[in-house]
């Protein structure tokens, strides 16, 4: 029984490895590509050594650089990586999140990735990556967290749409009328910031969610869940 259940065990992994390999895939058909731009994600060395800054833990450095605290923001990447990854978008196999900081690190992020759920922890993985510039699964070789070369345009699908969402863009749509029924890939670009507008030069239109302004986290849960009713993910989970 024991060697059943460990040949069992071989064959779930291998299925798993399989499985992340097409989802990090540039010519996998149908999924969202969801680019988080702007993104307040760096370093800053503390009598407790390296800590990810933010407003509200670092104020005397943030002062004594002249720093915004609307520009140390870490706090909203957590939220919208969370937002994306508890997802049934994503558990589905349809979602791929990039992330593009403030100080040019672009970090590409595996769907079986476990977004820590507290803030603490969080920053400590951040740390981690962009000091060791790759963070693996605990069970197996796989790469979970990578730093990886820009430009973003790179590691896309050719010839896929990419639109930036913004507040102020003439075109207002739901979010389900951005996904379409032909099997090519889209990117959705969505600014993690306080405030302001992303300034990208990969897209090819703005479009706006919601009549009214939202935070970055609410946009990825919009974005997310529209994409799920328009391919009928729920459906997929019973198959």
């Amino acid at each position: 029984m024991a060697s059943r259940k460990h040949v069992d065990d071989d064959e779930g992994q291998r299925k798993k490895q399989r499985v992340i390999k097409t989802l990090h895939d540039k010519n996998q058909r149908k999924r969202l590509i969801v680019v988080l731009e702007n993104a307040s994600l760096e370093t800053i060395k503390t009598s407790k050594g390296y800590e990810l800054l933010n407003c509200d833990h670092h104020k005397h450095l943030m002062k004594k650089h002249k720093r915004e605290p609307s520009d140390c923001r870490p706090d909203i990447v957590h939220q919208c990586l969370l937002m994306l990854f508890d997802s049934p978008l994503n558990r589905a196999g349809l979602l791929q999140v990039f992330v593009h900081t403030q100080r040019n690190v672009l970090i590409q992020i595996s769907p079986q990735t476990r977004i820590p759920r507290t803030f603490d922890r969080f920053c400590g993985l951040m740390v981690q990556l962009l000091h060791k510039l790759s963070i693996h699964a605990a069970d197996g070789p796989q790469k979970l967290l990578k730093v990886i070369k820009n430009p973003i345009s790179d590691h896309l699908p050719v010839g896929c749409r990419k639109l930036l969402t913004s507040f102020s863009a003439d075109k207002c749509l739901h979010p389900r009328e951005l996904a379409t029924e032909e099997e090519d890939p889209i990117v959705i670009v969505i600014g993690a910031m306080a405030h302001g507008k992303v300034n990208v030069d990969y897209t090819e239109g703005e479009v706006a969610v919601s009549q009214y302004p939202l935070s970055a986290a609410l946009t990825c849960a919009k974005v997310c869940s529209g994409f799920e009713e328009a391919w009928d993910v729920e459906s997929l989970a019973g198959t």
